[in-house]
């Protein structure tokens, strides 16, 4: 696929380039909260910028039902966009609208719009052909689209590897109207990914955690064979704890996902690693009376919210040593302190292999910056969760194939 440096080969300055990108981030009292996806992207924007391209962003927060909500609206990233760009960014009050068409319009080199949520138009992501495909002539139509005899062509670089798995309008449709290439955030993610699936450095261990087995079915169906460990926390190894005939109290449990869970513990043999203690608490509350009991003795009435000391050791034991690890899920209610340990406990571990560490984006990144754990210490964070564990199913990912179409 042609990436950003072939753009930047073939020149952008004067161009107007729309640019997918992914800017999903929590809002807190009306400002951003964690800003990674945010930082993540700076560096393809500022290439483009750089080089003297009119850049177009558009992207989406949230999951507005097709219409403008303004506790979905992308202000707030605007602001946060130019405090790190450390240069004026201009807003759309709209997509596709006037105020996109003649801020587009009037851009000169170097300087950058970003377009109001993407998905407050219906066209992103309908599941009507013909109603995307209209909506992603319309984004492509601000960026001058094929050229004119005054204005060179419009070019499209997708930067958002967290909606590649999607067929939206921005991410899959455009692509096919314009001169498209990958972005280099998009790039790294599907190198490491690759590394991951291709022949990995062995040992091999893979961590997975966050609420449900249902989510994590097809990774863990992928992944078994391959890996070499893998080890269970989080909500979902409640699930695995039921199948093995244990008592789970009123923790998280999926009644029907216990037979493959039981299907997984017969066909991977010692490969799959549960926890051993658990922490406790009649409720989830920051203030909750907690207490650390045995993972086969959880109490009537008791729900589950972290795992324990001895199981952060014990899994710590297990990635000592591994040349490739994959983590994806938090062991428990990390954004509250009484069971934030485990995943952090974990999170140190993962940090500290000797080989490549992956952090499958989602849940598991935000961990690491809420933690105040050093990003430079795991060899990649994904900035999207769901994106990565699609890849590792072997699924194909509509954003990333219309990149790889001539």
């Amino acid at each position: 696929m042609r990436t950003l440096d072939d753009l930047l080969g073939v020149g952008v300055t004067g161009r107007r380039v729309l640019v997918r990108s992914d800017l999903n981030v929590p809002l807190q009292d009306g400002a951003v909260g964690d800003d990674g996806r945010i930082r993540a992207s700076l560096p393809v924007l500022t290439k483009l910028l750089d080089h003297g391209a009119r850049v177009i962003v558009t992207a989406h927060l949230g999951r507005p039902k097709g219409a403008p909500d303004e506790k979905y609206s992308l202000r707030p990233v605007a602001d946060r966009l130019a405090q790190l760009l450390g240069r004026p960014v201009e807003f759309a009050t709209d997509t596709v609208g006037e105020s996109a068409r003649l801020l587009a319009e009037g851009l000169a080199d170097g300087e950058l719009l970003l377009l109001e949520n993407v998905r407050f138009n219906a066209g992103e992501t309908s599941k009507d052909d013909a109603e995307r495909a209209a909506f992603a002539r319309e984004l492509a139509g601000l960026t001058g689209g094929e050229g004119t005899d005054t204005e060179p062509a419009g070019a499209y670089v997708d930067d958002a590897f967290g909606a590649v798995h999607r067929k939206h309008a921005s991410v899959y449709d455009v692509a096919g109207l314009l001169p498209h290439y990958c972005g280099d955030l998009v790039r790294d993610e599907l190198t490491v990914l690759r590394r991951l699936t291709g022949e990995p450095e062995r040992p091999y261990a893979v961590v997975l955690g966050g609420s449900k087995v249902s989510d994590k079915l097809a990774v863990i169906e992928s992944l078994l064979p391959k890996v070499d460990t893998l080890l269970v926390g989080g909500g979902m190894c409640f699930t695995f704890l039921a199948a093995r005939g244990h008592e789970v109290g009123d923790s998280l449990l999926e009644q029907d996902q216990i037979d493959n869970c039981r299907r997984f513990l017969d066909e991977a043999g010692d490969k799959i690693v549960l926890p051993t203690d658990v922490v406790v608490a009649a409720e989830v509350a920051a203030d909750a009376g907690t207490r650390t009991v045995p993972a086969d003795a959880i109490p009537a009435g008791q729900k589950g919210l972290d795992i324990g000391p001895d199981s952060v050791r014990e899994f710590a034991a297990r990635l000592d040593g591994a040349r490739t690890v994959f983590w994806n899920g938090p062991m428990g209610v990390f954004e509250l302190a009484p069971f934030a340990a485990g995943t952090k406990g974990v999170a140190e571990a993962v940090a500290g292999t000797p080989g490549l560490s992956v952090v499958g984006g989602g849940d598991s990144a935000a961990a690491v910056r809420a933690l105040g754990l050093d990003e430079s210490s795991f060899g990649h964070i994904s900035t999207g969760g769901g994106a990565s564990l699609e890849f590792l199913e072997g699924k194909e990912l509509p954003g990333v194939s219309v990149l790889e179409a001539s």
